[in-house]
């Protein structure tokens, strides 16, 4: 992992995590969120998708009860992000919405594109993006190449696993 000073990062990953990897993948990403702390990060953007997203945004909540200076910030692609979910999906996406300390919708309505525009948000600004990508199309690989054109680190928790 870099040395460099951060101090936003980003996350980004697929919505099917396999079980059998779960554990391993919440440990990963919940030492790669305190590296980032130590290391001076401060923020952390998250999409509010389920799978990747949601293990991202809880980790950093969990973060937050022993570093209150922690600031989670929620980039969400429409109003309507949640259509079609589980009932117990919604509800862990509500609490999650609750206890962000910001969330902005990048696009007022559904639209073909809107979930590039919010990967993008993520991205611009952000100095580290945390990813879970094993797939080389799709809408996590697209915001890791994203992210390598805007000249940050990445660290994909999928490698080496």
């Amino acid at each position: 992992m870099d040395e460099k000073i951060m101090h936003v990062a980003c996350f980004t990953g697929h919505r099917e995590i396999p079980t059998d990897l779960l554990g391993h993948l919440a440990e990963r990403l919940r030492r790669a969120v305190e590296y980032a702390y130590d290391h001076g990060v401060r923020e952390f953007r998250a999409g509010g998708a389920l799978g990747f997203d949601t293990l991202a945004a809880l980790t950093v909540l969990d973060l937050k009860e022993l570093h209150p200076d922690v600031r989670l910030c929620l980039y969400l692609p429409c109003q309507t992000q949640t259509r079609g979910w589980s009932e117990r999906d919604c509800q862990i996406y509500q609490d999650i919405l609750q206890r962000a300390d910001s969330y902005t919708y990048t696009s007022e309505h559904y639209h073909r594109g809107c979930m590039m525009v919010r990967n993008r948000a993520l991205v611009d600004g952000s100095d580290v993006c945390i990813a879970f990508c094993k797939k080389s199309t799709g809408g996590s690989a697209y915001t890791v190449k994203y992210a390598s054109t805007k000249g940050l680190t990445v660290w994909n928790l999928a490698s080496n696993e």
